[in-house]
């Protein structure tokens, strides 16, 4: 397992402190839950509009700091917010990043890597072909897979999400969180778990990676097919967040892309933010009842992304 613990929690917080952003709360009003008290943790307001920066930033102050950062530097091939965290980051502390991109990306992905100093490859036709490219580079230089590398380190960067959140509200009783992999599943349940918070994990309907593991109590592979994939569609859960999963005060809670869509379009017709799917996933759970807080609970919704199109909202 590589879930994080306090001590790394603690030098994360210390590594981040003055480079990311602080974390900005928003009470939401009643009719937004009705009977609960919830906040939005806005942390889509990050650089490069994810909390992958701060996972990122982690990772390579943490090389940094303990010597172990290859000449080569980082290397990308998500096509996703992970790419821009780690290139936002490698320009931060003067590291070199290459990307490999598919041919199917977006341009605008390519210019916004691009703005951050990343030197990018177009290759192959698919993301899938971009990433057997980048591991055999890999393989030849050396480089950092910015991704896989070291979920502890990427996990505890995320979780001091939860460490500001508490700071903030220390009297919270829950958080909300959207799953994928898992990463910042992990970090934010590591962060909240000793202070006797609930977490509870977000996933749509056609991404239930969290689920599926926790029924099998082992990590297991499920099919992807949801309008919140270009951030939550992994196909399996990592180890260390079905670890926290089974052994931490945890709910799981479903949702279909409907009420993922209502959730993102009452975020912007109510308070106009513009967030992801995935994003829209936590706030989703709550309205459409997939969990029901008890009259008065104090709950943290973390919307943790907004690198999305918002020309489908209604403008």
């Amino acid at each position: 397992m590589h879930e994080p613990g306090p001590e790394d929690l603690t030098k994360a917080a210390d590594r981040l402190a003055g480079v990311v952003r602080p974390l900005t709360v928003l009470r939401a009003d009643a009719a937004t839950v009705p009977g609960a008290r919830v906040h939005l943790a806005l942390e889509f307001l990050q650089h490069t509009g994810s909390f992958k920066a701060r996972a990122a930033a982690n990772l390579v102050a943490a090389l940094l700091e303990d010597g172990s950062m290859p000449a080569a530097g980082l290397v990308t091939s998500t096509g996703r917010n992970a790419d821009l965290g780690a290139a936002w980051a490698a320009q931060r502390y003067g590291v070199p990043l290459r990307s490999y991109l598919g041919e199917s990306a977006a341009p605008s992905m390519a210019a916004r890597l691009r703005a951050h100093g990343a030197d990018v490859r177009i290759v192959g036709a698919s993301q899938t072909d971009a990433q057997r490219i980048a591991a055999d580079y890999i393989t030849e230089s050396g480089a950092v897979d910015a991704y896989t590398h070291d979920e502890r380190l990427t996990s505890a960067g995320a979780g001091t999400i939860g460490l500001e959140l508490i700071e903030t509200l220390p009297d919270l009783d829950t958080v909300v969180v959207a799953v994928g992999a898992g990463g910042m599943f992990s970090g934010i349940a590591a962060s909240v778990q000793p202070h006797g918070l609930l977490i509870v994990g977000a996933e749509p309907e056609g991404s239930q990676a969290l689920r599926a593991a926790l029924d099998a109590h082992e990590v297991r592979d499920v099919d992807v097919d949801s309008i919140a994939a270009d951030s939550l569609g992994a196909p399996r859960i990592s180890a260390a967040a079905l670890n926290w999963a089974l052994t931490a005060n945890v709910r799981s809670a479903v949702v279909d892309d409907a009420a993922i869509v209502a959730a993102r379009r009452h975020l912007w017709d109510r308070y106009r933010l513009v967030v992801e799917h995935g994003s829209a996933t936590a706030l989703a759970v709550l309205r459409e009842g997939a969990y029901v807080p008890r009259d008065g609970e104090r709950i943290g919704v973390v919307l943790c992304g907004a690198n999305t199109d918002p020309a489908d909202l209604r403008l």
